[in-house]
């Protein structure tokens, strides 16, 4: 039966004490990690989340009734111990903090006994994770979810800290807005109060952070929960968190330096990685062009090679045909891989595949220096020679080559870059390396709408020299944007924002807005700026993203206390779920689910 606290006043965490402590009493709670029953003695390991302490009940000392409470202690048994502490008599376990000492109980108190649990409470758990999400808040015991999470709340106070001290306001924005369907999907609520009206959750502060720097407060910072209703993925939620940041009357090397400051002091406190500042900055198209992604990771080499020109001649009508209609020809020189089996190369092929690829074309340079390639038919050998000189290849290497439209040729080879680097075990998860992605496209076309849109959002700057070819070549011009990123990830991103009426408008007409739609959906905005708008920028972490590879998690659910899975579900409450005809009728709303087989 439970006990009562009564009288107990918690003294120390459990590995808060120490061999400095041998001698005094103490007062300890938690969960009973394991019990080893030797007879005479008992040993108890007591968890809490700071780690792991011994308790040892002997009889003399904790007396006939307490020996015999604790024989009946099992895992996750809650409880309360009063103790001396002492050296160990046993041999030091030098794998915990506590190794050395442990506690000679004098009283127990069982404050909460448990069923036996779904899983072992163990780091680094084989369970199951539909298992681990449906009992999350054992999961959430695990020693290492709760240094995660423990990790988390410094990194929280630490960017607060940072932000304070350079002058930053933190104000609260609204959760419950204006939908503004340009960007991803929202989630809506209905209003009760105004039948048929939606409030939108926020997929970021976007529009209200823009009206602090237009009400003068120069430095806003807040960290904020945002929502957006689309496809999970290892390091994507429908509800996430934002460290969040907007400044007046700076640019983009403003707004670089603060940040470059802010991930220094931020990942030198909370995990001691010394971040080297300034960090490397890539215009987006070279980013594009050595990496294949706007999010490179730079912790190995294996980059693109353009090798257009070379095979320009050649009767390849797969190259050939990709130069005509205006594409490129490109590939990447995986080291040490020229003896792959034809079942791996095919692996790589459907991996092409799925990024858009028509097929993939290979030169093998075995170790033994002969040469198999997959059209080496329509090259003579000096064509052949030529080219595997241009990649830079070498016996024993393996050559891979994409042709089609760039962004496939990108997607695909940027994909397998990947891929084989974690294949050959080269990316270090010690290794930082951040990198500053600048000069974005200002707009990128959308074959499914038949028009330009913003690759950022509408507020974007344009970068000056190029906002003369806005009608002529709009897909030329580029953004005063940039996103952070780390090892491949982008951590984060922003833009200097449009404060002129003139680029704002012309902006909205580029995107196919009328002056209509564009006040209907933006009127908010657009008012305020008629009343004084200081120049500004601002720019957004995934906090969640970022811890993930503090702690490098494999996914971002490791860093969030009460994930969805896949289809935005959370496996521990059923959410969502169905909600009586009561409320649907207070809202207005009816619901028409489509039948079985539609």
């Amino acid at each position: 039966m439970a006990e009562s606290m009564r009288g107990l006043k918690r003294s120390h965490r459990c590995t808060e004490v120490s061999g400095a402590n041998i001698g005094e009493q103490v007062t300890v709670m938690g969960w009973v990690q394991r019990r080893r029953n030797l007879g005479s003695l008992i040993f108890i390991d007591l968890r809490d989340r700071s780690g792991l302490l011994q308790i040892v009940f002997d009889e003399p000392q904790v007396g006939a009734e307490g020996f015999a409470k604790a024989g009946t202690l099992r895992s996750e048994y809650v409880i309360a111990v009063e103790g001396i502490i002492q050296k160990r008599s046993a041999a030091v376990n030098e794998n915990l903090k506590t190794g050395d000492i442990e506690v000679i109980a004098r009283s127990l108190r069982i404050l909460s006994e448990s069923e036996t649990p779904p899983f072992p409470i163990e780091e680094n758990s084989q369970t199951k994770d539909e298992i681990r999400l449906k009992y999350r808040y054992l999961d959430l015991r695990r020693p290492d979810i709760q240094r995660n999470l423990m990790l988390r709340s410094k990194v929280a106070y630490l960017m607060r800290e940072f932000m304070a001290k350079e002058g930053f306001v933190e104000i609260e924005t609204p959760v419950l807005t204006k939908s503004t369907p340009e960007g991803a999907r929202d989630y809506l609520v209905p209003s009760r109060v105004h039948p048929g009206s939606f409030y939108a959750l926020p997929q970021s502060p976007q529009l209200f952070k823009q009206l602090l720097m237009c009400s003068g407060y120069d430095r806003y910072f807040q960290i904020t929960k945002c929502f957006r209703d689309e496809d999970l993925r290892a390091d994507r939620q429908p509800e996430f968190t934002q460290a969040d940041m907007e400044l007046s009357f700076v640019d983009v090397d403003d707004v670089l330096d603060v940040n470059e400051r802010l991930l220094q002091y931020v990942f030198k406190e909370a995990i001691g990685v010394d971040v080297q500042i300034p960090l490397q900055r890539m215009p987006w198209q070279e980013a594009m062009d050595r990496f294949g992604s706007d999010k490179p990771d730079t912790r190995f080499g294996m980059e693109l090679q353009d090798v257009s020109q070379v095979v320009k001649g050649c009767e390849f009508g797969v190259f050939t045909t990709a130069l005509e209609n205006g594409g490129s020809v490109r590939g990447i020189c995986v080291p040490g891989k020229g003896d792959m089996g034809r079942k791996q190369i095919d692996k790589l092929v459907d991996l092409a595949k799925t990024y858009g690829a028509k097929g993939l074309a290979y030169i093998q340079l075995k170790a033994d220096g002969t040469v198999k390639s997959s059209f080496s038919k329509f090259f003579t050998e000096e064509g052949l020679q030529e080219l595997i000189g241009a990649m830079g290849g070498k016996a024993g290497d393996l050559l891979l080559f994409a042709a089609d439209k760039n962004k496939v040729v990108w997607d695909v080879l940027g994909a397998l870059r990947l891929h084989m680097a974690k294949e050959m075990d080269l990316l270090d998860p010690n290794q930082y390396n951040f990198l500053w992605v600048t000069e974005f496209p200002l707009l990128e076309w959308s074959d499914e709408e038949n028009r330009y849109k913003a690759m950022h959002h509408p507020f974007t700057m344009p970068m000056e020299e190029d906002w003369d070819k806005i009608d002529s070549d709009p897909g030329a011009v580029r953004a005063k944007a940039y996103d952070i990123v780390l090892n491949g990830t982008e951590l984060g991103g922003g833009s200097v924002r449009i404060h002129q009426n003139d680029i704002q408008e012309k902006m909205f007409e580029v995107l196919g807005f009328t002056q209509e739609q564009a006040w209907d959906q933006f009127g908010f905005l657009l008012n305020a700026f008629r009343y004084g708008v200081p120049p500004h920028a601002g720019l957004a972490y995934g906090l969640d993203r970022m811890v993930m590879h503090m702690v490098q998690a494999d996914s971002i659910r490791d860093v969030i206390a009460f994930p969805k899975v896949k289809d935005a579900s959370d496996l521990m409450c059923e959410a969502p779920g169905m909600v009586d005809e009561k409320q649907l009728k207070e809202l207005g709303l009816a619901i028409d689910l489509p039948e079985q087989g539609e």
